[in-house]
Parts: C-alpha cells; sequence; structure tokens
C-alpha cells in the first residue's frame, strides 16, 4: 500500500511541475499580450485625440467660411442693388443687351467653379474660355454704359463694392480649402485609429485565450498539491499503524518472557540481575 502511494505521489509531482511550467509559460505570454494590447489602446487614444484636434481646426475654418461668405453676400446684394439701379438707367435710355449684373453674375459663378472644382483640363480649358468671352461681354458692355455720366459713376461704385466682395471671396476659398484639408486629415487619422483599434481587439482576444488556459493549468497544479497532501496525511497513517503495532508485538513478546522468568523463579532457580531487570519492565514484580 505503502508503495503504491508513493509511487503515486512520485507522479503527481512530476504532474505538478510539469502544470506549474506550462502556467508560468502561459502566463508570461499573457503578459506580453496584455502589453501589445496596452500600446495599441494608448495609440488609439492618442489617434482619436489627434483626430478631434483636426476636427476641432476643420470646424474652426468653417466658422471662418461661414463668416466671410456671410460677408460676402453682404457686400454682393449691396453692389447688387446698384446694379438694379443700373438697369433701370439703361432701360430708360434704350441700352440693348444683356444686363451687365447678370454678366457680373456668370463671371463670379464660373470663377468660384473654377477654384473651388476638380476639373479635367480640357473642361476648364473650356470654362476658362467662357469666362474671357463675358470679360470681354462685360468690358464692352461697361464702356457702352460709361457714355452715360450716371451710369459711369454707378459703375465704378458697383466695381468697387464687387472688389470688395472679391476679396472676401478670397478668404472664403483660402478657409474653406483649410478647412477640407483638415477634414480630411480627421477622417484618415480616424481610420487609423480604427485600424489600430482593431488589432488591440485582437491582442485581447489572444491574452484572454493564454489567460484562460493558465487559470486551468493553475487549477490542475493546485488539485495535484492537494493530493500529494492527502497521500502525505494517508503515508503518516500508515507508517504511525505499523509503528502501533511492531510496539504491542514487542511488548507482547517482552510479558511472555518475564512470565517463563518468573515461572524459573517460582521453581526456585537463581535469577540474575537482567532477569530481575526484564521482570520490572514488565510489571510483574
Amino acid at each position: 500500500m505503502l508503495k503504491e502511494l508513493n509511487e503515486k505521489k512520485t507522479e503527481l509531482k512530476r504532474l505538478s511541475e510539469e502544470y506549474k511550467t506550462q502556467r508560468n509559460e502561459l502566463n508570461a505570454e499573457a503578459s506580453k499580450l496584455a502589453a501589445k494590447r496596452n500600446e495599441l489602446n494608448k495609440k488609439t487614444k492618442d489617434l482619436i485625440n489627434e483626430a478631434q484636434n483636426y476636427k476641432n481646426l476643420r470646424d474652426e475654418n468653417n466658422v471662418m467660411v461661414k463668416e466671410h461668405k456671410d460677408l460676402r453676400d453682404e457686400i454682393n446684394n449691396r453692389a447688387n442693388e446698384i446694379y438694379a439701379q443700373i438697369d433701370t438707367i439703361r432701360g430708360d435710355n434704350n441700352l440693348a443687351g444683356p444686363s451687365i449684373k447678370d454678366i457680373r453674375k456668370d463671371i463670379d459663378r464660373l470663377e468660384f467653379a473654377q477654384q473651388t472644382e476638380v476639373l479635367s483640363t480640357s473642361k476648364e480649358r473650356e470654362l476658362v474660355n467662357k469666362i474671357t468671352e463675358l470679360r470681354k461681354i462685360y468690358n464692352a458692355k461697361k464702356q457702352q454704359l460709361e457714355g452715360n455720366q450716371e451710369l459711369k459713376e454707378l459703375l465704378t461704385k458697383a466695381q468697387d463694392i464687387r472688389d470688395e466682395a472679391s476679396k472676401e471671396h478670397t478668404l472664403l476659398s483660402e478657409y474653406a480649402q483649410k478647412a477640407q484639408e483638415y477634414h480630411d486629415l480627421m477622417i484618415a487619422t480616424f481610420k487609423e485609429a480604427d485600424k489600430i483599434r482593431a488589432e488591440s481587439d485582437g491582442a485581447h482576444k489572444e491574452f484572454v485565450k493564454y489567460q484562460e488556459s493558465a487559470d486551468e493549468k493553475h487549477k490542475k497544479f493546485i488539485a495535484a498539491q492537494k493530493e500529494i497532501r492527502d497521500i502525505d496525511k494517508e503515508v503518516r497513517k500508515l507508517k504511525k499503524g505499523e509503528t502501533d503495532g511492531r510496539r504491542e508485538i514487542s511488548k507482547a513478546d517482552m510479558r511472555k518472557d518475564a512470565e517463563d522468568i518468573f515461572d524459573k523463579f517460582k521453581a526456585g532457580e537463581k535469577l540474575t540481575t537482567e532477569n530481575l531487570m526484564a521482570l520490572q519492565r514488565s510489571g510483574l514484580l
């Protein structure tokens, strides 16, 4: 029985060490994955902060776009009022042809498209030619109208106002371009953050898998250690039983020897000192 228990204990010790080694290896790998996950989470957070900063800059520039657009439109409305006066005088004086206000609007619309839209080479060439043609018509109409002093003064005033509006439009375009650039940076940075977050999620899943495996090995290690302790208790009980058994046998032998000596004493035989001591140990004296 003791041999079987000792053999089982030896096997459990071997398994216990194996579980311990495996647990430690798995925990080490889990720690690496946790560190990787934490690093990726930090990168994700930094990228989100960076993207948020781009968003704020985009919004700030969009505010400026709106401010300059409102100012440009306000100035253009002033110019349109003057062009309306010009059209009235033009009608009163039978000055035929397209309205100089409408020509100016067409030029502004086409110039805005040229500055803000992405065009092919052929389309841009076509647009430039059209703007050039309208400018010629505008200048011809302007010369026609400048023959009238009142019209000339109104045209000069309208042109000054248009120049002021053009400056606001230029600023509007600059802020719009910056807003678009920051918007593109924001989108790209958010996409990068999503990519890094996906890597972090993958690392976390791997971490959980290794951590669960390590926990399972640890449970097996603990179970093996408990079984070893249980075997040690059983071995101690068995050894104690054997020792107690040997003691009982020894006492019985001693009693029998003492009774033999006592019988000799009663028969009149002379006892030695050793015989007397044996009788004392047995309790017969």
